[in-house]
């Protein structure tokens, strides 16, 4: 079965508002390498988008899931009730930033989270504005969509979004907003826009990731953490790509001196299966009624096994640190191509969540055809990468952080040419 004959099957029975980044059809994967329908291999620098970083069917969470099945798959917590439910929870709270008492609750999906984190925002504070920023991404639901902020793909066509859900500029100094002008903004939609005292919670990505994975700075982190303590909202941080060692620490926020009131995360938790989490204060946590939480599928059993497993494999592999290590490489071998390519504009990213951005090399503009170019020579070489950003001209790297030497060595190569290829068709 060849991969022409599955796309047609896909166009006349999927909705074409699935998009595809690539029309290749997995058959089967292990660790950061997959072999489609014909045979042909890849190594995955995508890992289903920052799901996979403890790599495809690592053997503790496969036999974690095997043991649950062989169990029971699934009760629905609100109804009878599970021992691994409670400890996962229990496990959370104790690694999610914050020197307080926590409490978790799980559900599905990031955007599932990121709803349920409004949720709770509101219930705790009596308030109803919710503050997000430009380049954001929260999810494709319809409060995920408010808060994102980026219109193409995400909220073209689907009408009116809720409202009391405001944005100011994400602070990124390569398109000239620095930390005090989003400071400013915040200030300037305080006098003319929505009363501070009527604003629930700020929620911020403290790395975007469809924005363009940049960094909040540490010196902005801190003053929006005080300006949320000096109004009474609430700080939360949006952790669903950025969690689960990727950043070189268990979380994104742990590189900041503060510490946010809610964390929602996903992906990665779970190494495939889909389970997402809210942590946060105990007093906010609770603040929803019996009821007012929960979900038929949330903390599903199966999920629950798996994120145990990868909790026990990113302290016993040492993922953060290696995070760290495969990210140096990453960038040094990077750095090393800015004289011959370039349209190269930035190379960043905290551990193992990197990035570059290319720029037209006669214009000086983001330059997403030049992204995608790249994209597309690395694939047919059999390197799946992902583009990003507001003007999708940034290539996003997010290979599981347990690739092997070996194969990451191969990577780099594929990608230092596929770049120099691009760069001399120019």
């Amino acid at each position: 079965m060849t991969a022409t004959s599955l796309t047609d099957r896909k166009n006349a029975a999927i909705s074409r508002g699935v998009g595809m980044t690539t029309q290749i059809y997995a058959d089967r994967a292990e660790n950061a390498e997959i072999w489609d329908k014909e045979g042909r291999r890849y190594i995955d620098f995508a890992a289903g988008i920052a799901v996979l970083n403890t790599g495809h069917r690592h053997p503790k969470v496969i036999a974690a899931v095997k043991d649950q099945l062989d169990r029971f798959t699934h009760t629905c917590h609100q109804v009878v009730p599970y021992e691994s439910y409670v400890h996962l929870a229990e496990r959370l709270n104790a690694l999610v930033p914050g020197a307080f008492e926590k409490k978790t609750i799980f559900v599905t999906t990031g955007a599932e989270a990121v709803e349920n984190a409004v949720k709770i925002a509101r219930a705790a504070t009596g308030r109803s504005a919710v503050i997000a920023f430009g380049g954001g991404f929260h999810g494709r639901t319809f409060m995920g969509m408010a808060l994102t902020g980026k219109v193409v793909p995400y909220k073209v066509g689907f009408g009116a979004m809720p409202g009391d859900v405001f944005h100011v500029p994400f602070p990124v100094e390569l398109h000239g907003v620095t930390a005090d002008q989003s400071l400013a903004a915040l200030k300037k939609l305080f006098a003319a826009d929505v009363d501070p005292q009527r604003v629930a919670a700020i929620v911020i990505e403290p790395v975007q990731g469809e924005g363009g994975f940049y960094s909040a700075p540490a010196a902005f982190m801190k003053a929006l953490r005080e300006l949320c303590d000096q109004h009474g909202m609430l700080l939360i941080a949006d952790e669903v790509q950025t969690g689960f060692a990727r950043t070189g620490r268990m979380f994104a926020m742990d590189h900041h001196e503060v510490a946010p009131d809610l964390t929602t995360m996903a992906k990665s938790l779970a190494g495939g299966f889909p389970l997402a989490a809210v942590t946060g204060r105990a007093e906010i946590m609770d603040a929803p009624g019996p009821g007012g939480l929960g979900g038929t599928y949330g903390g599903n059993p199966l999920g629950i096994a798996a994120a145990h497993a990868v909790l026990d494999v990113i302290a016993e592999e040492d993922l953060c640190d290696r995070a760290n290590l495969l990210g140096g490489r990453l960038k040094q071998r990077l750095e090393a191509l800015r004289d011959s390519v370039p349209e190269i504009a930035d190379i960043r990213g905290p551990g193992f969540m990197n990035a570059v951005e290319f720029n037209d090399r006669t214009t000086g503009l983001p330059s997403a055809e030049f992204a995608n170019r790249v994209r597309l020579i690395a694939l047919d070489k059999g390197l799946i990468l992902l583009t990003c950003g507001v003007h999708g001209n940034v290539i996003r790297f997010l290979a599981p952080i347990t690739i092997q030497d070996e194969v990451l060595g191969e990577a780099l190569d594929i990608l230092e040419a596929s770049m120099l290829e691009a760069s001399a068709a120019k």
